[in-house]
């Protein structure tokens, strides 16, 4: 086995690329059969569904789920649908942040925004609809037959999600437009706006898993790390990225006179620390050796990435 050094040291173009572009089509084709259209009047709401759900994103919370799931030894069936939970909240909130009374974006994913391309009502119908979906899978028995191990996934992608997680952060990211925050407050307002779908995606592997909570210390480390990692970078590309390349509206946060972290530490400071997070993350894993390889090359990809 290769030593932690040799393993980490380079992210594996070719094994990310496969993973990416594998965890991208097991994605489609769970919200395909999940999504099949009516015929009847809900037609468009579904059809709105598959439009933001189909197609487009990284995939970056499904293949974390995913890649810890298979490296603790679950079946890849399960944790894929796993992943479509995740995915669905994600999309949701996607859809929620573009509409007119929260971020207010035109494109999302090189396209039209849901809103943009239905109207506003089948938009937030849409998200409605993609949150209560990610529960449901979650009762699959193909995810698991073992009720505590249902309710303990569940617990922990409605946490990520709601007013101490996903959507808590969102308010605050409101509200920054009015306020003003140092570096510790954004640091929070990211843990829970971005990190925490981030960390709940990798602990929701390890409960498939059935991995003890005292386990699992080292992958939500690891998790966080990222989770931060990609907030930086976010906020990089904002400040100085390819809106083509981003497929959707860059600047906006200079705009707005919110704070960020590269407003707050500056470009070249931030882009340290972003490697530095990186680097601290891969080290948790160090115990995995080779099989959490596509763990720390997605971890490096967050870094490199320009979109």
């Amino acid at each position: 086995m290769a030593t932690a050094e040799m393993e980490f040291g380079d992210t594996d173009d070719a094994r990310l690329s496969m993973a990416l572009a594998t965890i991208g089509t097991d994605i489609d084709q769970a919200f395909d059969r999940l999504l099949p259209v009516p015929d009847d009047t809900r037609a468009p709401l579904f059809e709105a569904m598959r439009y933001a759900a189909i197609g487009g994103g990284k995939r970056v919370r499904p293949l974390l789920l995913v890649s810890t799931a298979t490296m603790l030894g679950v079946s890849r069936q399960a944790a894929v649908l796993a992943g479509a939970a995740v995915e669905s909240i994600h999309v949701y909130s996607l859809i929620h942040d573009d509409l007119p009374c929260m971020d207010d974006d035109d494109m999302r994913r090189g396209k039209p925004t849901v809103h943009k391309a239905y109207d506003e009502a089948t938009a937030v119908l849409a998200g409605d609809a993609l949150h209560a979906l990610a529960f449901e899978i979650l009762t699959f028995e193909e995810v698991s037959t073992v009720p505590s191990v249902q309710a303990e996934l569940t617990r922990c992608l409605a946490l990520a999600s709601g007013m101490g997680g996903m959507a808590g952060g969102q308010a605050m990211d409101m509200a920054a437009e009015s306020a003003t925050y140092d570096l510790h407050t954004i640091t929070r307002l990211q843990q829970l706006k971005t990190g925490a779908l981030l960390t709940a995606s990798v602990e929701m592997g390890a409960i498939l898993a059935r991995l003890p909570h005292e386990g699992r210390a080292p992958l939500i480390n690891y998790a966080r790390d990222i989770g931060l990692a990609f907030q930086i970078v976010d906020d990089l590309l904002d400040h100085e990225g390819d809106e083509k390349k981003a497929g959707k509206a860059l600047r906006k946060d200079d705009e707005q006179g919110k704070q960020t972290f590269v407003s707050l530490m500056g470009a070249d400071a931030a882009r340290q620390q972003a490697q530095a997070l990186i680097d601290q993350a891969c080290g948790h894993l160090a115990h995995y050796g080779e099989d959490a390889g596509v763990l720390c090359d997605l971890a490096r990809y967050i870094v490199e990435r320009d979109r």
